[in-house]
């Protein structure tokens, strides 16, 4: 691979980006002339992406800035009624056209805080591929289309072939997936003059079809750049932690849980994500990766307010440290922590422990027997003291000066439970 020229492929081999590419070298030429114009596909699955649909879209924020092209985010509306069979072992569960118009209402609103959507070279677009899906004709779509998939090769994708390896189902809808995806690239290749479709690696095979149906079809040549499936340093999944994904929309996670995932980042993983999740400057990164000992907490506070500031905005991301340093430095109760309402009544009729750290209140466990196990391992805290009783219940009396009740998971996620 030559040393990329465009400034673009420079940003993304520097910062760790690049998993692999169909032609390094013609997206590079394509970039430094600021013609690259790029998509990604976000099906619309649930109300809100999650921290591993940030690769991507930070890759959008760097095509942008640097002027390489313009930046195409394709909405699932179609695609999303099929789901994608990549890395399941089971189908989606298949939503109606109302659930995903609701999550594709619930989802635009993160985008714009990552990309600049307008009418200019390289001012972003949204599309949604039901635009052209849900016209289609079955029998010509067959003729036209279908007749240039081999189903030899589909078996051969990972997304289809490690399903069956492992006996599971994969329906006739899900087969249909990958073919979709490629019709799409070639359709906004047509609309939009798209070259290059980005996504995660599991995507390659679904990506390397369009420009497989492009040049079947005669388009001009299309190009693949895929980012890689991220694990932690202890080899958990990017996004994942104990109470659930970590969602991007604030309604399902506050900034201050939001700044509190990256603050816990694991001391090998700091440099890699200032480089892929901040904008800081690669000096900047290198000075922050070198602290060592006690001193790689500022790295990750940096980390934190960094990331939080790109999606929830700089002074949620400040609040949310001034908040976690006024917790945890100085011990204090800072009324700036997420808070969840609920009625007196309820505190005087008495309220389960568990029930009260569980998804119908303060959201800190994902259920009430991970809430038990939780209780085992000493995990859960009200107001600073060790839940020991998962048969507890909170009460009035439970109810601090403040008129608050602090529930704790672990050292840093806390929620407060105000009666009202």
């Amino acid at each position: 691979m030559n040393a990329p020229r465009s400034e673009f492929l420079k940003v993304l081999t520097e910062r760790g980006y690049i998993h692999q590419t169909s032609d390094f070298d013609g997206i590079d030429t394509a970039a430094l002339e600021g013609r690259l114009t790029t998509y990604v596909g976000y099906d619309c699955t649930g109300p809100s992406l999650h921290v591993g649909h940030l690769l991507s879209i930070m890759m959008l924020h760097w095509l942008q800035k640097t002027g390489a092209g313009k930046p195409i985010t394709l909405m699932g509306g179609g695609t999303t009624r099929v789901g994608d069979p990549s890395g399941k072992d089971e189908s989606r569960k298949l939503l109606t056209v109302e659930q995903i118009e609701d999550n594709k209402t619930s989802i635009k609103g993160v985008f714009s805080r990552f990309i600049a959507f307008g009418e200019g070279k390289t001012d972003a677009v949204m599309v949604d591929n039901a635009e052209w899906l849900t016209k289609l004709n079955y029998i010509e779509f067959l003729r036209d289309v279908g007749r240039h998939f081999s189903v030899n090769r589909m078996l051969s994708f990972d997304s289809v072939k490690l399903r069956l390896e492992r006996e599971h189902e994969l329906s006739f809808l899900e087969f249909n997936y990958m073919i979709l995806q490629a019709y799409d690239f070639v359709e906004l290749h047509k609309r939009y003059g798209t070259i290059l479709q980005m996504g995660g690696s599991d995507q390659w095979g679904n990506i390397v079809n369009g420009i497989d149906l492009g040049r079947r079809q005669g388009t001009a040549q299309l190009y693949a750049l895929t980012c890689p499936l991220l694990t932690t340093a202890s080899g958990a999944k990017m996004g994942k932690t104990a109470s659930g994904a970590v969602w991007l929309n604030a309604d399902m996670l506050s900034p201050y849980d939001y700044w509190q995932f990256w603050r816990n980042t694991e001391d090998a993983d700091v440099v890699r994500f200032l480089k892929l999740f901040t904008t800081l400057p690669l000096d900047e990164v290198d000075r922050l990766g070198a602290l060592q000992g006690a001193e790689i907490n500022e790295a990750k506070k940096a980390l934190a307010t960094e990331a939080t500031a790109l999606l929830h905005g700089r002074e949620a991301a400040e609040l949310a440290a001034e908040t976690a340093r006024k917790t945890f430095e100085q011990g204090a109760l800072a009324e700036t922590l997420p808070t969840v309402e609920i009625a007196s009544g309820q505190l005087e009729e008495g309220l389960g422990v568990l029930a009260a750290f569980g998804p119908d209140y303060a959201k800190l466990v994902p259920s009430m027997s991970e809430a038990r196990r939780q209780v085992k391992s000493g995990g859960l805290k009200v107001n600073d003291q060790t839940v020991t009783d998962d048969r507890g219940v909170l009460k009035l009396s439970d109810l601090t000066a403040e008129g608050v009740i602090k529930l704790s998971f672990g050292k840093k996620k806390h929620v407060l439970l105000r009666a009202v």
